[in-house]
C-alpha cells in the first residue's frame, strides 16, 4: 500500500476553507432570476413614471362611448373601461402618482421617525418614556385606520394622502431608530470618541446617526411597497386623487361595480399593485440580506 503524502494532505486541508469561502462569496453575489425580474420591473416603473409616453402613445383621459367595456384584443391589449378609455394607458400613467406617494410617504415617516427615535434613544429617561408611550399608543391603531383619522383632519387629495400615510408610518420607524441608537450608543468607537473629547452633537452626527440609520434605510425600501398599498387602499375608499385621474386604487373602486361583466377592470390594476409591491420588497429584502452578510 502506497504511503500517504502528509504534506499534500495538509495542503488540501488548508486549501479547503479558502475554497469554501470563495464558494460562499460567489453564492452570496449570485444573481437570482427572481431578483433580475424584480429589478427589470422596477426599472420599467421608473420609465413609466418619468416618461410614460415612451411606453404608451394614448391619452389616459380620452374617452369613447363606442369602445366602452371592450375586452382585451389586438387593438386594446388590456381592454377598455366603462368610458372607453384604454386601461393600459391609464395603468402606465398611474405609476407616477403611486411611486410619488410611496417614496414621499416613506421619506416623511423616516424623517420624523428618525427624529423621535434619536430623541428617545439618546435623550433623558423621562423623554424616552414619554416618546415611546406615545409611539405605543399610535402602534395600537392599524396604519390604514390611522391614516384615515389624519385625512379626516387634513381633508382629501393627493398631498394630504401622502402626509397621512407618511405620518402613519412614523411610529414604526421611531421604534427601529431608537433600538439602533441604543445599540450604537454603547459601541466602543462611540465611547472612544467621547473619551477623546468630541462634543455630544459631533458624536451624534458623525457616529451615532450614520450607524443607526443605515439598516433603517434598507428596511425603508421594503416600506415603500406597503405605503403604495396604503395609498391605493385610501384611493379605493375615495380619499385619493379625484376621478378621472388615473390611479390604481381608484380604478379598482370603479371596476368592482362591473366585475361580473368586465373582469379586466379589476384584474389589471390589482396585478399592477401586486407586482409593484412584490418587486420592491424583493429588492429591499435582498439589500437587507446582503447587509447582514447572509447567503441567498
Amino acid at each position: 500500500m502506497a504511503p500517504i503524502n502528509q504534506s499534500a494532505s495538509v495542503g488540501l486541508i488548508a486549501a479547503e476553507p479558502l475554497f469554501v469561502a470563495r464558494r460562499r462569496k460567489v453564492r452570496r453575489w449570485a444573481i437570482r432570476p427572481g431578483l433580475v425580474l424584480a429589478g427589470l420591473f422596477v426599472l420599467l416603473l421608473v420609465i413609466a413614471a418619468i416618461q410614460p409616453h415612451w411606453l404608451v402613445a394614448g391619452d389616459p383621459l380620452e374617452a369613447s362611448a363606442r369602445q366602452a367595456f371592450r375586452a382585451p384584443d389586438s387593438l386594446y391589449w388590456l381592454g377598455t373601461d366603462e368610458n372607453g378609455r384604454d386601461i393600459l394607458t391609464r395603468l402606465v400613467y398611474a405609476v407616477r402618482p403611486s411611486l410619488v406617494l410611496g417614496l414621499s410617504a416613506t421619506a416623511i415617516g423616516l424623517l420624523l421617525g428618525t427624529l423621535f427615535g434619536l430623541a428617545a434613544g439618546l435623550g433623558p429617561r423621562w423623554l424616552d418614556g414619554a416618546v415611546m408611550r406615545g409611539v405605543d399608543v399610535l402602534l395600537a391603531f392599524p396604519d390604514l385606520l390611522l391614516a384615515l383619522v389624519i385625512i379626516t383632519f387634513f381633508g382629501q387629495g393627493q398631498l394630504n394622502t401622502i402626509i397621512a400615510v407618511g405620518i402613519a408610518s412614523v411610529p414604526r420607524y421611531a421604534r427601529l431608530v431608537r433600538a439602533q441608537a441604543l445599540v450604537v450608543r454603547g459601541a466602543g468607537y462611540v465611547e472612544a470618541a467621547t473619551t477623546l473629547g468630541l462634543g455630544r452633537h459631533a458624536v451624534i452626527l458623525r457616529h451615532v446617526l450614520p450607524n443607526a440609520i443605515k439598516p433603517i434605510l434598507i428596511l425603508a425600501t421594503i416600506g415603500i411597497g406597503g405605503n403604495i398599498v396604503s395609498g391605493a387602499a385610501l384611493s379605493f375608499l375615495g380619499f385619493g386623487a379625484p376621478p378621472p385621474e388615473p390611479e390604481w386604487g381608484g380604478m379598482l373602486a370603479v371596476g368592482r361595480n362591473y366585475l361580473a361583466n368586465a373582469w379586466w377592470l379589476v384584474a389589471w390594476p390589482a396585478l399592477a399593485i401586486t407586482l409593484t409591491v412584490v418587486s420592491i420588497s424583493t429588492i429591499g429584502r435582498e439589500l437587507l440580506r446582503r447587509s447582514e452578510g447572509k447567503r441567498p
